[in-house]
């Protein structure tokens, strides 16, 4: 490559010392890239991003500041192919080079490697025009290249090819352990599987779904809530590809008849995630569902779970409450546990000793105490809980309570003076209170320790690049109570860019109902009044339903009032 007439050595010198003063690269890690550096002939930026201690867009960053240019973002990259006809479609792939647009100063052309003089006096040639150099981030191209030149195939559909290509055999990979392992171990199934784990992180995945059918392997990423399938290999390299998820999480490979769990701590562009592996036996294999957890994205603060400004501080009051029992619930992946790691955050003191009993155990705070339960060695929720108890903690998160003796566990904490959080899984606030008695927990001692009541849903965040305006029709306002007084309604609905590929929405946000203890609501739980009178008890008390709360977040533009509609329609208000 002709970049290398370049005097690179001063210019990665350079390009260090800026990563490492923005605090994007420590200097011990330099010293470790260099050695490594020496026997190879890899670029320097190259090293960073394969061994995950820089971000790609660090580092495109740091070259452009470098050499005085722009970063290009998604956006700019075209809707078609430029100058299609002139420039080899091959040579712009392996090169790592995209025409963004050609404009009357000259052709404007995104570089992953800025100093490929090669590349550029190539695409100059080829096409007659000046080359006008940008730099792009590497795995935006490359989604960029799969989107224009390759229709037929996604960038995980050319990694899928390539391994086919270098895997051994036609017939069917054989299930014997030992031949799993060695294959497990190859570069073209490691490629693969690291491929979907860092397509799953780009696209915002919070899980990536492998689930084995009699005739395809079908793979999913959850992003936004909603399932998308995605480009899958063909299902004969099934075994190799689960074994190789199974040996990064230190499952045993020979046991499938069983459900297995474990973790795998990978980075990806400069990022440290935690999967949570969990695997089940189907009719056609094991089924494999990896949780990414990233520390990074635990929200700090109230308002960035969903909490308008006037419903922050009847929260923080019971919150705040020295003793005491505080439920967060809803279903299955309505943001509970993330509710309660944000209010553990908030919590989180020198003065005050914090336990956690999870499980599993999803993201690790410094300065709590936390533990995960093991049932099979009886290290269960209330074995846990009572021993903890001993400790002396302050405040006791429990991760879910599941029976009654975690129950009555968790209420003779709340008695004894402990402020204690934790979940439920019911459908509103005023439903969990008859679900505490319904477990066989007594009435007074629910008004005796119950504070609050939070119950949420997620709902997905309108794209703020492309939302849509729109006036609401006269008969909708009327209809769903959107105004109170005359005049027009503004709404959002999605459109679909770049930014958020297309789908409109980007993110999710909860919508909230709390139903806080008061001496109304109290009197109600001991004569076991049904959940519709206490929810009306809160209401008259200023609580607002989820579905209200959504309606309110339609009208600032946060969500559309589809998605409100389409996630609150089971729990009324």
């Amino acid at each position: 490559m002709l970049g290398n007439e370049v005097d690179r050595k001063p210019f990665e010198r350079s390009l260090a010392a800026r990563l490492i003063e923005a605090g994007k690269l420590e200097a011990a890690a330099l010293d470790r890239i260099l050695r490594l550096q020496a026997s190879s002939e890899e670029r320097l930026e190259s090293l960073l991003i394969k061994l995950g201690l820089t971000g790609e867009r660090d580092v495109a960053e740091a070259l452009a500041g470098e050499l005085g240019l722009a970063v290009v973002v998604p956006a700019e990259f075209p809707d078609a192919p430029v100058l299609d006809d002139r420039i080899s479609r091959k040579f712009l792939k392996q090169a790592g080079v995209l025409p963004l647009a050609d404009t009357p100063d000259g052709l404007a052309l995104a570089m992953v490697d800025p100093l490929d003089l090669f590349a550029e006096r190539a695409v100059a040639m080829a096409s007659g025009r000046t080359v006008l150099r940008r730099v792009a981030v590497p795995s935006e191209i490359e989604a960029a290249h799969a989107r224009l030149y390759e229709a037929e195939q996604s960038a995980l559909g050319t990694i899928v090819d390539r391994a086919e290509a270098e895997l051994v055999g036609d017939e069917e990979l054989t299930e014997d352990v030992d031949r799993l392992r060695d294959l497990a171990s190859e570069g073209p199934v490691i490629r693969l599987v690291n491929h979907l784990i860092a397509r799953a992180v780009e696209s915002r995945a919070s899980d990536i779904h492998i689930e084995p059918f009699q005739n395809r392997l079908a793979i999913r990423y959850r992003v936004d809530g909603i399932l998308r399938e995605m480009p899958a290999p063909p299902q004969r390299h099934k075994p190799a590809i689960i074994s190789r998820i199974k040996i990064m999480a230190r499952l045993n490979i020979a046991e499938r008849r069983l459900p297995q769990d474990g973790r795998i701590r990978i980075a990806v562009q400069g990022r440290e995630f935690d999967l949570r592996v969990s695997t089940a036996p189907t009719l056609h294999g094991e089924s494999v569902v990896m949780r990414i957890l990233d520390r990074a994205s635990l929200v700090a603060d109230l308002a960035g779970l969903g909490f308008l400004d006037e419903s922050v501080a009847p929260f923080l009051a019971v919150l705040d409450q020295p003793q005491g029992i505080l439920l967060v619930t809803g279903p299955t992946g309505s943001g509970k546990t993330t509710t309660l790691y944000t209010c553990l955050q908030r919590l989180n003191a020198p003065e005050k000793k914090l336990f956690t009993v999870e499980d599993p155990v999803e993201y690790q705070l410094e300065g709590v105490n936390q533990i995960q339960v093991k049932p099979q060695i009886g290290l269960t929720f209330a074995h846990v809980l009572r021993s903890i108890l001993r400790q002396d903690p302050d405040i006791v998160m429990i991760g879910e309570m599941r029976d009654l003796e975690t129950a009555q566990i968790g209420i003779q904490a709340a008695l004894t003076g402990h402020l204690v959080l934790s979940t439920l899984h019911t459908n509103s606030a005023a439903a969990t209170v008859t679900r505490l008695l319904d477990m066989g927990v007594e009435d007074y001692l629910v008004t005796s320790t119950l504070t609050g009541v939070l119950a949420q849903r997620l709902v997905r965040k309108l794209c703020e690049a492309c939302r849509e305006p729109y006036v609401a029709l006269p008969e909708l306002v009327a209809q769903l109570r959107l105004a109170e007084a005359g005049g027009e309604v503004v709404l959002h609905r999605p459109r679909g860019c770049e930014a958020c590929r297309g789908t409109g929405y980007r993110g999710r946000i909860a919508v909230l109902e709390l139903l806080v203890m008061s001496d109304a609501v109290r009197r109600l739980v001991l004569r076991h009044a049904e959940a519709g009178e206490i929810h009306r008890a809160g209401a008259a008390q200023g609580m607002r339903s989820m579905y209200e709360d959504g309606l309110r977040k339609a009208l600032i533009g946060a969500t559309s009032l589809e998605e409100v509609l389409r996630v609150t329609r089971d729990v009324g208000g």
